[in-house]
């Protein structure tokens, strides 16, 4: 294995990080006491409320999203501390709509193996943190005991924490030494607790192998299935809109061709018909053109192309697009490609009167954007449909789709996309 194979090793014994880790340490000591009470707590109720209306059930997934949090926290504050570049936790989706689909995610949410490593490296820390205080307090009383023989009145004192009596003519030497392992016990479990959290929050090289080659996996096949369905809408598109029409227009030239010589008149007005088929079919050809590729969105930005996109609505669109910089072009790609097919699936199923696009660029180098009607829902991702198609170019670009629509709607398509994908 070359040295550019190695995993890169974070240290986590300068001292700055052991003062930190036994200060988080000791705040946890009593913090975390506090948190897994909590979590105990909601755990307790929601079995023992299981079977009351449901009640138990909806403490039950409170305490999923509790873990989730102190599973972010727990996260944030090691990287803080260390500076692994530990990514920072995200809720799972499933990517279905309904009952079913909010079922799935809160089950895949359960089982998410990040959170669960950082609540198993939150429960070790807190263990340490208890020792952390008791060893503050022995260094404390030791250095309180090394200048007892300059106030003491009795011939023993009692070094505070263990009920030990201590000779006055021995509370020198106990006291420093007391002092001597409180210090010790500290950077020990500073540098303790940094290896332990590296060992379990940071992912092993082969893990991350593997994390990767699911994920280029997954990408790959969803740009193959993005690619079929968007072959598939063209093949259609071309049959069902622009060969029908351009089939017509030949044949129109045809009985213009044969009454030109016995009926002038009638000749000429086929010829008008055939001439005005002929513009509505490059008018279906540019925007069939137009949806494989946007100029304006290669020239302009995204922010313009919907701009364009929207305006051509045949239901009111309300925009809110707060766009600071550019994104990759395939992201980019991605995102217009969700909208204008969102918006495409409002009007022709939905019976919408009204939608609604938001997009954001949001931290760390994510294209964020939801689509929501006011139409009657009900919508299902069908192979070969749009919303598959939706779910699969977003795949291929790195990011998450999620799409919800109820019977009686709304219908909302929400897609967070990585800008470098």
């Amino acid at each position: 294995m070359t040295s550019s194979d190695s995993p890169a090793v974070h240290p986590v014994t300068r001292p700055a990080q052991v003062a930190g880790a036994i200060a988080q340490l000791a705040a946890l000591g009593v913090i975390g006491v506090t948190a897994f009470t909590l979590v105990l707590s909601l755990l307790s109720v929601g079995i023992a409320l299981v079977f009351v209306v449901g009640i138990g059930l909806l403490v039950l997934a409170g305490l999923v999203y509790v873990l989730f949090a102190l599973g972010w926290l727990e996260t944030q504050r090691v990287d803080g501390l260390y500076g692994f570049g530990l990514p920072a936790l995200r809720p799972r989706r499933s990517g279905r709509p309904g009952f079913g689909g909010a079922m799935r995610t809160l089950w895949l949410q359960a089982i998410d193996p990040l959170t669960w490593r950082a609540i198993a490296n939150l429960a070790i820390a807190t263990i340490l943190g208890w020792v952390v205080v008791a060893l503050a307090g022995l260094l404390v009383s030791g250095a309180v005991l090394a200048f007892t023989p300059l106030f003491a009145e009795s011939s023993a004192v009692r070094l505070a924490r263990t009920g030990i009596e201590v000779p006055l003519s021995w509370a020198v030497p106990v006291g420093i030494l007391a002092v001597l392992v409180g210090a010790a016990g500290l950077v020990g479990l500073g540098v303790l607790h940094g290896i332990m959290a590296r060992a379990i929050m940071v992912p092993s090289r082969e893990a991350q192998l593997a994390a990767e080659a699911r994920v280029s996996s997954q990408q790959h096949a969803g740009a193959v299935r993005a690619a079929d369905v968007e072959r598939t809408r063209i093949e259609r598109d071309l049959h069902d809109g622009v060969q029908p029409r351009l089939v017509s227009v030949g044949m129109t030239l045809g009985l213009a061709q044969q009454k030109i010589e016995t009926d002038p008149e009638a000749a000429r007005a086929l010829i008008a018909e055939a001439h005005t088929s002929t513009k509505a079919a490059i008018t279906e050809l540019r925007q069939l053109a137009r949806g494989i590729h946007t100029s304006v969105l290669d020239d302009r930005g995204l922010d313009a192309a919907l701009s364009a996109l929207v305006a051509r609505s045949v239901v009111p669109v309300h925009t809110d697009v707060r766009l600071d910089g550019r994104c990759s072009r395939e992201t980019e790609a991605a995102a217009y490609f969700v909208i204008a097919e969102a918006l495409t699936n409002a009007a022709k199923h939905s019976r919408a009167t009204e939608v609604r696009v938001v997009a954001r660029l949001r931290e760390p180098g994510t294209l964020w954007a939801r689509v929501e009607d006011n139409g009657v829902g009900g919508a299902r991702v069908i192979a070969g449909g749009g919303l598959d198609g939706i779910v699969n170019r977003v795949l291929a670009a790195g990011g998450e789709a999620r799409i919800d629509s109820p019977v009686g709607g709304p219908t909302s398509v929400e897609v967070s996309i990585p800008c470098a994908s």
